[in-house]
């Protein structure tokens, strides 16, 4: 019997890295680990006490003094901290904001990179985020670099804002895309790159299904190396 393999899922804003990751991981069997969603947890916190999202060393000893769960639930996964779901509070406007910002300090990046290996040990895992593949799990058997046009992502980002209840402006998304992927690529700490044995997928013109099922089957062949 087979355990499975470490399968590292990167790119950029609204790629649809999430979503595509979960259903891999149900074809599979697998774990899934929102990487994203735990950076938006420890913005959310911040947040709330208003905490300077630029201040590096408060950040961290927040981190440190949190608790972050990630836990299957009916609607995907549950993201808990310190014991209150805050799943559909880490998706506001403001935690997307800032959350690039509270992303770039070494020593949050480091404690986080620490708590999603310790997530993800065994093995049958699929995570994603900005750096999985070439920071957080640069062993992983499988590693994907998705990606999609800015039009696309900003599309993507429109209709999952309306079904949360937000009005929100297609040419301001693309713009606030356009500016998260110069942010996330022009980093100082573990800029977004694709990883030279990343295998890269353009989702622009395929369905959920098929970039979750390419994967799944690229995960299968993996196993029988």
């Amino acid at each position: 019997m087979t355990l499975g393999i470490k399968i590292a899922i990167d790119g950029p804003a609204a790629a649809g890295k999430s979503t595509i990751a979960k259903i891999t991981a149900e074809i599979l069997g697998y774990t899934y680990i929102d990487t994203g969603a735990m950076y938006r947890a420890l913005t959310h916190k911040a947040l709330v006490r208003n905490i300077n999202t630029n201040d590096g060393k408060e950040l961290e000893a927040l981190l440190e003094d949190t608790k972050i769960v990630l836990k299957p639930s009916a609607s995907g996964q549950a993201v808990i901290v310190d014991g209150e779901d805050v799943t559909e509070d880490i998706r506001s406007q403001l935690v997307t904001a800032n959350v690039s910002s509270v992303a770039t300090h070494m020593g949050v990046r480091q404690l986080m990179v620490d708590k999603q290996r310790h997530l993800a040990e065994g093995a049958g895992v699929v995570m994603d985020g900005r750096d999985i593949g070439t920071a957080v799990l640069p062993d992983a058997e499988l590693k994907i670099f998705m990606t999609a046009s800015v039009e696309e992502r900003a599309m993507r980002r429109h209709i999952e804002d309306e079904k949360r209840g937000f009005t929100t402006s297609l040419e301001r998304l693309k713009t606030e895309i356009a500016e998260r992927d110069r942010a996330d690529s022009e980093r100082e700490v573990s800029p977004l790159r694709q990883a030279e044995d990343a295998v890269l997928i353009d989702t622009t013109a395929m369905t959920i299904a098929d970039v979750a099922e390419k994967i799944s089957a690229l995960a299968e062949k993996r196993m029988k190396l």
